[in-house]
Formats: structure tokens, C-alpha cells, sequence
């Protein structure tokens, strides 16, 4: 017996009646463009802060993290998650989510500066370890919504 899909994963049907509409509605490819947009807008506010205003690159790295802050729990939300939880617990969540992104992402990119790949390269990598540990952090603790049960778990418990 299988359990039925979750609220944003594509059913089997929808699969093979629209393969293009499926892919693009599982929210690991939801969560990769609006986290690609985010970066975008990320990398570029480090750029501006660390090349046009001469900022140490730990500065810059975590100013520009931190004021994308918005940005990216705002198109997390609506496009990556389609979330609908309140807004008071989900930003809490997601304001602690940001604390240790920051501490991590100010530190790899900090560190990498120091090798030939520079600031930007450190700033990649950083992207690439936190876009893994985020993405299972806001489907299943930022922006998840109440537990569902299965309708195996509801006939055991009429039982």
C-alpha cells in the first residue's frame, strides 16, 4: 500500500498527463529557482559591498546575506513551498535558519578568500552547503504545515 503524496509533490497521473507541469511543480525544483534567484540577488549585493565599497569580505559576505533576508523568505514561501503556516513561527524558524547561515557563510567565504578561488569562489561553495541543509529545513521545519496522517495510520487507529 503506498501513501498518498504530499500536498506539493505531483501525482503519478499528473506526471504522465504533463511531465513538463509535474517537473516544475516538485518543490526541490521550485525550491532551486527561487533559491537561484535569491542568489542572484545575494551575490550581487556582496559584490557591490566588497568590490565597489571596499568592505572587509567578512563584512560584505555577511551584510549582504542578511539583507537578502527578505527576499528570500518571501520567494521561499510563495514559490519554493507554497506555504500557508502563519507567518509569526514560520520567520522565527526561518530568523534562526538565517543566524547559522550567516555564522557558516561568512566563515566559508572568509576562509576560501584566502586561496585562489577568492571571495567568490568561497561564496559558491558556501551557497552549495547551505542550499542542501536549507532545503530540508524549510520543507520540514520553516514552512511545513501540520502533519497529515496516512490513511493507513487513520483505518489502524479505527481499529
Amino acid at each position: 500500500m503506498s501513501l498518498p503524496a504530499a500536498a506539493d509533490e505531483p501525482t503519478a497521473e499528473e506526471k504522465r498527463l504533463h511531465p513538463v507541469r509535474a517537473f516544475f511543480q516538485h518543490s526541490v525544483v521550485r525550491y532551486l529557482i527561487a533559491g537561484g534567484l535569491a542568489f542572484i540577488v545575494d551575490f550581487t549585493l556582496l559584490w557591490l559591498f566588497h568590490a565597489v565599497f571596499g568592505w572587509a569580505t567578512w563584512l560584505a559576505a555577511g551584510v549582504a546575506f542578511v539583507v537578502s533576508f527578505a527576499f528570500t523568505y518571501t520567494i521561499q514561501r510563495i514559490v519554493g513551498f507554497s506555504s500557508q503556516v502563519p507567518h509569526g513561527p514560520a520567520l522565527i524558524k526561518y530568523t534562526l535558519l538565517v543566524v547559522v547561515n550567516t555564522v557558516a557563510t561568512s566563515l566559508i567565504v572568509a576562509l576560501v578568500d584566502q586561496s585562489p578561488l577568492s571571495w567568490a569562489g568561497g561564496k559558491v561553495i558556501a551557497t552549495a552547503v547551505t542550499t542542501v541543509w536549507n532545503y530540508f529545513a524549510y520543507r520540514y521545519w520553516v514552512f511545513a504545515g501540520p502533519r497529515r496522517s496516512s490513511t493507513a495510520a487513520e483505518a489502524a487507529r479505527e481499529d
